[in-house]
């Protein structure tokens, strides 16, 4: 009896020596950045809880062992590591010191996901679509018919695409209202509208915009780049008057429509001005595009530092393996800090241009967060240029930043209440 007892116990301290886990590391060492997110996302669905490590090596990810889980990630070309729980004790140890900028957060479901997106191909790509479907992270697209009939109930995080709520087309009209693809758009748009009782687009595009403010005040998370960013709160300031001109709804924009702005309404941006000119590319001063003055070679901004214990989520949402991330053009560029609302949070700027590049705030129960730019590795993306090739930057910090937004719903949410 006493060997038998002898040899349980031996059994139980080498299967607790060799238990172990996998350490997802996320910093230079990573050869796929990207994919490790598609590897979370798909542990989640599979019903396993992960640990998000704030800081430490880039923001790992550290996961119990099944070697499932380590097959998919030889298969996806994901770096790790398998340690033994003492050493992932240790880390998590060392993490939990107060005097370490670090911190654990517990990943338990995997959100659904949804990309507001047009049916009808557009000359154009969108940068979220990309790295979803590089990181073989699953996502429906709905459009505003979808949201009107209540599709967003269904989900838990939503992305804009590249977009314009004020019902002006984008701005297009002066380079491309004699294409096919623009005069095909101003169609499809209309008959949208008619279909759902709205006499123009401007108004269709005002409500899908306030069905999705209350996505986001019902505890939703929003996630918008490019010309989604301020027309959407361009839209929701002007839900009083007419800013369209009658190239785009046949009749004449308000003349007061500056004044009878209504920025209680907004989410990032309040005091800007709009540009009334119905020929220029540009809604209002809140996109710096047209008036910066920053060179390529100098195009970068800087990712703030947030305590990992004391405000969770601004650090979940700039996990990366650099603070430095190369600027990137768009419709919507960079936002103009003189407009941005005293109790939103900057969290990506270029200090020196005054301009922010990734913000974020709270509205109701819900979180959003505005990130300037089309495209994080296509400095200056033209209509009818190809799609980037994500297999040539499987370790972009700017693409990481749209995925941290899309794991973000993950955590649990007792650990991020602020």
């Amino acid at each position: 009896m006493k060997k038998i007892y002898i040899f349980i116990l031996s059994f139980f301290i080498l299967a607790k020596v060799f238990s172990s886990s996998i350490l997802i590391y996320m910093d230079d060492a990573q050869k796929n950045h990207l994919k490790a997110y598609g590897i979370a996302y798909w542990v989640l669905q599979n019903g396993v809880n992960i640990k998000w490590l704030l800081n430490y090596r880039g923001g790992s990810f550290l996961i119990p062992y099944h070697k499932e889980i380590a097959d998919e990630c030889v298969i996806r070309g994901v770096s790790y590591e398998v340690i033994a729980d003492a050493k992932a004790a240790s880390i998590l140890e060392y993490i939990a010191r107060p005097d370490v900028n670090m911190d654990a957060v517990k990943l338990e479901v995997a959100p659904k996901i949804a990309v507001y997106s047009p049916k009808n191909k557009q000359p154009w790509d969108d940068a979220v679509t990309l790295v979803l479907t590089y990181a073989e992270i699953p996502y429906d697209v709905i459009y505003d018919g979808d949201i009107i009939e209540g599709a967003l109930d269904k989900y838990d995080w939503l992305h804009l695409h590249h977009e314009d709520f004020t019902g002006q087309y984008g701005k297009f009209y002066a380079a491309y209202h004699n294409t096919p693809w623009y005069q095909n758009e101003v169609k499809t748009q209309e008959a949208l509208a008619h279909k759902y009782g709205f006499k123009k687009v401007s108004k269709l595009k005002l409500y899908v915009a306030q069905k999705i403010r209350d996505f986001v005040s019902r505890g939703g998370y929003l996630f918008a780049m490019c010309s989604a960013t301020d027309t959407y709160d361009i839209a929701l300031a002007a839900h009083n008057t007419d800013i369209c001109a009658s190239i785009y709804d046949g009749d004449p924009a308000d003349p007061d429509a500056q004044q009878k702005l209504d920025f209680s309404q907004t989410f990032a941006f309040e005091n800007f001005k709009l540009v009334m000119n119905p020929y220029e590319y540009e809604f209002s001063n809140i996109d710096v595009t047209r008036t910066r003055k920053v060179p390529k070679d100098k195009d970068y901004f800087t990712l703030f530092d947030f305590s990992a214990k004391w405000d969770p989520i601004p650090t979940i949402l700039c996990q990366n393996h650099t603070k430095v991330i190369k600027g990137f053009m768009g419709q919507t560029t960079a936002f103009n800090e003189d407009v941005i609302k005293k109790n939103v949070l900057i969290m990506g700027e270029n200090k020196a241009a005054h301009e922010a590049r990734y913000i974020h705030g709270t509205f109701g129960k819900g979180m959003w967060t505005f990130y300037g730019g089309h495209d994080p590795e296509d400095y200056q993306h033209f209509v009818y240029d190809p799609p980037t090739d994500l297999d040539l930057y499987p370790n972009s910090p700017g693409y990481r930043l749209i995925l941290n937004n899309i794991l973000f719903p993950a955590a649990k949410r007792k650990k991020l209440k602020t």
